[in-house]
């Protein structure tokens, strides 16, 4: 029934004529600062998308530059040049060769162009690199294809901690992208990995990795099946990445999305609707655009629910349904609403297929008990320098115990309120960040691993679960090539001694709870963890950076012996790879 449903919707949307569309971008928090400080400086959000809902389509980038291009009020810093034609060359395939002549001629000369845009002056080979950004791309009038290679490497030269371990990282991969016939657009990621991870990192894996990952299996944030490495009794992970998905057009103002991947509802560092936290998942994303100020989105994903796993059996299936309207009130305002269930059935509940429904209304009206959630979105920016962003999340309200203040376990929440400050100080290219999130213990949790808010064990928003308050500060300058970013994290929350639930860890039954009353944000073993994180980049050729890490974390707890330091430096090499900042 499952598989006949999903070959009908496919063929449904598939015959409707189908409309050019170019695929998405790779989730990439730097590639995503750079569109936000465009959005700032320009007092006004971009016309091709609504940037709350990532990733991007690689279109809508191009069109968002060509928009900066043109505003002869924008004032272009050195570096911002060096951006706008980094973002170029990076989809070329996507810019007007005609256009760009007359748009970029004397504003954008790091873009240096042969002939037409993207083009390198000095190709390898004859066949290679004839594309700043591309190892090897092919262009035909009826298809497009852009090939990768994906290479992370980088191990500490200096570490300090009450038990010496290496860390290191080694990623090799590929990765290919492109569209068919300028209608159907397609991306495809693959990675063999093998990582040491600090401790701070091994430890997390016995709250939220797959539960027999500590004997057996390994961790790895952000990722799905793992293995030892070394395969005897290490502390090491080898794994594989794979990351994939096609989509097109349909009506002109529907995009269809098919894939496996992650994807991100927010503006901050953090999100506490949706995040890149987790590992990729299945999932159909329906964006409707309405205009330029209408953009509503329909997400449908499959997770794995490991808790309960057994080795020699399938991993059971779990079912998300997200919906997210993002509506731009003017040039300076944008308010969203979001609404998600977390089920688990036998077979696909048809009820939640509904794009237009609310979801809440679908499962009182089944009479199941599933996991629902609300929340309220918004962003303003203002002065041409400032962004202000907030979330809040809201989990089973009821209003009589609201009101009697007697701290009862429901009425969980999440919030997020932060600010961002471009060119602070009227520094060219210096941009600060602040951000405050809190989430109520038992938020997110639910009565089994089949309907919280996990997926493959791991919050699908914030990486802390609940029960916590965390303050981010982060500093951003870049010069052309050279980018330094400073992160500053302390963060409270509760930990459960003696296999008490107090509500941090959301894979726990909220049914074994503490206490019904009497709850606050914190309650549990007081943890408090500080993060500093420096970080030097250097960009040798496109998307190809050398760069060197500072990292101290400091664990403090009411147990002493759970108090630690992790201090180490490290230096390495990414090539077409995302950087991910492991901050929990």
């Amino acid at each position: 029934m499952k598989h006949a449903l999903y070959a009908f919707l496919f063929s449904v949307l598939w015959s409707v004529a189908v409309h050019g569309q170019s695929p998405y971008l790779p989730y990439n928090a730097d590639y995503h600062h750079l569109i936000d400080r465009i959005e700032i400086r320009q007092g006004r959000w971009a016309e091709g998308f609504h940037s709350s809902m990532k990733p991007y389509n690689r279109q809508g980038v191009i069109q968002l530059t060509d928009s900066v291009i043109t505003n002869r009020d924008y004032y272009l810093s050195s570096t911002d040049r060096f951006n706008l034609a980094y973002l170029r060359n990076d989809s070329w395939e996507w810019v007007n060769q005609k256009t760009d002549t007359l748009l970029t001629a004397g504003i954008i000369r790091h873009m240096d162009y042969a002939s037409s845009p993207g083009d390198s002056r000095r190709p390898f080979l004859t066949h290679f690199y004839k594309k700043k950004a591309d190892l090897y791309s092919l262009q035909t009038p009826d298809f497009d294809l852009h090939v990768n290679p994906v290479i992370n490497l980088s191990f500490d030269f200096d570490r300090s901690d009450s038990q010496r371990t290496r860390t290191y990282a080694n990623t090799r991969g590929l990765e290919v992208r492109g569209t068919i016939g300028k209608k159907l657009g397609f991306y495809a990621y693959f990675a063999d990995n093998q990582v040491f991870y600090p401790k701070y990192v091994r430890e997390y894996a016995t709250l939220y990795g797959k539960p027999d990952a500590v004997d057996n299996n390994g961790f790895a944030p952000g990722e799905g099946f793992t293995k030892r490495y070394p395969a005897s009794g290490g502390i090491g992970s080898d794994f594989i990445s794979a990351r994939g998905s096609f989509n097109f057009n349909v009506l002109k103002i529907i995009n269809v999305q098919f894939g496996h991947d992650r994807n991100f509802i927010g503006n901050g560092f953090r999100s506490m609707f949706l995040s890149d936290n987790t590992s990729p998942y299945l999932f159909l994303k329906l964006t409707t655009r309405l205009g330029k100020n209408i953009q509503y989105t329909n997400l449908f994903a499959e997770l794995q629910n490991v808790e309960k796993a057994n080795g020699s059996e399938l991993i059971p299936n779990k079912y998300a349904t997200m919906h997210h309207l993002s509506v731009n009130i003017g040039e300076h305002v944008n308010l969203g609403i979001f609404e998600s269930i977390i089920f688990s059935r036998d077979r696909l509940e048809i009820g939640y297929l509904n794009p237009l429904i609310l979801y809440r209304f679908v499962e009182s009206y089944r009479g199941s008990a599933d996991n629902s959630f609300a929340g309220i979105d918004a962003k303003v920016n203002f002065l041409g320098h400032f962004m202000g962003y907030g979330q809040f999340l809201l989990d089973e309200f009821i209003l009589s115990n609201l009101v009697s203040g007697r701290g009862s376990w429901t009425n969980k929440f999440a919030a997020q309120v932060g600010l961002k400050y471009i060119d602070a100080f009227d520094v060219a290219n210096l941009d600060l960040q602040g951000e405050i999130n809190v989430a109520r213990p038992y938020t997110y949790a639910h009565i089994s691993g089949a309907t919280n808010y996990t997926h493959y064990n791991q919050p699908l928003a914030h990486p802390l679960g609940a029960n916590f308050v965390e303050g981010v500060g982060i500093a951003r300058y870049q010069r052309d090539k050279l980018s330094l970013t400073g992160i500053f994290r302390v963060a409270k929350y509760g930990a459960d001694p003696d296999g008490r639930n107090y509500g941090s860890n959301i894979t726990k039954d909220y049914n074994s709870k503490f206490r019904d009353e009497g709850n606050f944000i914190g309650q549990g073993r007081t943890t408090i963890t500080t993060f500093v994180d420096g970080r030097a980049s250097y960009m040798l050729r496109h998307n190809l950076f050398v760069e060197g890490r500072y990292v101290y974390r400091l664990q403090s707890s009411q147990f002493k012996p759970l108090e630690y330091t992790n201090n180490f430096a490290t230096i390495g090499i990414r090539w077409n790879y995302a950087y991910r900042n492991l901050i929990f």
